[in-house]
């Protein structure tokens, strides 16, 4: 009987991941490799803040999950994991309905032999009162969209009041990667719209509070890519607030544990992460308190070798260190590679190779007014990037994970046609 691999989660890693088995073991009838989303389409996570500013149109840079399983000799099955069953090797998938409540794919259960969960993270908001009532999260393509709706409609309201200027107040919790990186691509946003003539918000009449409760902007990363940054925001008018722990949420805007009030009509929630609730110890199996499976070096949980987790939902020991991997795209990228090599040796009987995680440094786009980073390697070193040449290399993360689903062929042709089109269509999403 051909060895059943089913993969749940269709983001950046676990797409990678069915896309190698399926060129490999797939093509060969070695393996029938299952890939499960609950969506028909991705986009990678990374690119989100540009789909709530308006700044990347989420249909062109959308991937098709069937035409992309066709192409790489792999299934995919739509649909939302809903329960596991160790003991009978299936999961169960809960039925799918499109907006108006009619079903599209029923409920249903598959087998396997190999299970790999990389379902990914959801945003974290620690409890905090009011904050899933008032802030946009941005784990999904859909959150992104309804807040570039809801800007769009403050602009539109503000256009259509003859002889009244506007303003606006937006706040976002977090200053990590992905509140850094909306903040300056917000404040772009708001020079585009004015340039259009969307002209009832003045862009100085855009005020964008970054909220973080830690000592300074971008805490996971060295102090001497977050000083920069830091500074970056602050000329561009960002107002940033460092060591504000926000207690409350509400309609109006936010509370800091210091007696602080920041006002803000759209409010985005962008600290903390955590795996989905619905791994939690699920059928068993080991987890944090964050969801996270816990899983061996060789990314295998820690209660059933025939179940792999990896990306964001999954906590993996780094050796000689009390910290987990690290949360982060090239961590998926990363183990996806190895899996690819794992399962396929896991197939011939041979031991599994470990996981060791490789930091090759951190860029941090601040839309088109800079970038930042670091670049770690053998040859390089620890290097400082700043400027034109950090944004090339930010550009080319979205580009490694392209070759890895596309192959450099087309990947070089997609890069042609994104040049001729950005010289002929305007770059911000106006619908």
């Amino acid at each position: 009987m051909t060895h059943r691999i089913v993969i749940v989660g269709g983001g950046a890693g676990g797409l990678e991941l069915a896309t190698r088995l399926g060129r490999t073991l797939g093509k060969r009838g070695k393996a029938r490799i299952t890939l499960i989303d609950a969506n028909l389409t991705h986009i990678w996570k990374p690119l989100l803040h540009e789909v709530a500013a308006g700044s990347l149109n989420s249909s062109a840079d959308e991937l098709n999950y069937v035409a992309q399983a066709k192409w790489n000799h792999f299934e995919f099955q739509m649909g939302r994991m809903s329960g596991l069953e160790r003991e009978r090797k299936c999961v169960h998938l809960a039925a799918s309905f499109d907006e108006h409540g009619v079903e599209l794919v029923p409920a249903r259960t598959l087998s396997y032999d190999t299970l790999v969960i990389a379902v990914g993270s959801t945003t974290n908001d620690f409890g905090t009162k009011g904050a899933a009532e008032h802030c946009i999260f941005l784990d999904t393509r859909e959150q992104a969209e309804r807040f570039h709706r809801l800007l769009l409609s403050h602009y539109m309201r503000a256009h259509a009041a003859e002889g009244h200027q506007g303003t606006i107040n937006m706040a976002i919790v977090g200053a990590g990667a992905t509140g850094v990186e909306l903040a300056a691509e917000l404040h772009h946003a708001a020079r585009e719209l004015a340039a259009y003539g969307l002209n009832g918000i003045k862009p100085e009449n855009v005020h964008i509070t970054l909220i973080e409760a830690g000592p300074r902007v971008l805490p996971a990363l060295p102090e001497r890519i977050s000083q920069p940054v830091h500074q970056t925001l602050k000329d561009l008018g960002v107002t940033v607030l460092t060591e504000a722990a926000v207690s409350e949420v509400t309609d109006e805007g936010l509370h800091t544990k210091d007696g602080n009030f920041v006002p803000a009509t759209l409010k985005v929630w962008a600290a903390g992460i955590r795996a989905p609730s619905f791994l939690k110890d699920i059928d068993g199996l080991e987890s944090n308190r964050i969801n996270q499976l816990q899983v061996l070096p060789t990314l295998q949980t820690t209660r059933d070798e025939n179940i792999f987790a990896f990306g964001d939902c999954a906590a993996c020991p780094q050796p000689d260190s009390d910290r987990n991997v690290p949360p982060r795209a090239q961590a998926a990228h990363q183990q996806a590679s190895l899996l690819a090599k794992s399962i396929a040796r896991r197939l011939e009987g041979k031991d599994l190779p470990t996981y060791r995680y490789r930091d090759y440094g951190s860029l941090i786009s601040l839309s088109s007014f800079s970038a930042v980073g670091n670049l770690m390697g053998n040859l390089t070193g620890n290097v400082m990037l700043e400027g034109w040449l950090a944004r090339m290399f930010y550009v080319s993360l979205y580009r490694m994970h392209q070759i890895a689903l596309y192959g450099v062929a087309r990947t070089g042709l997609m890069m042609i046609g994104d040049k001729l089109s950005t010289s002929t269509v305007p770059r911000l999403k106006l619908h």
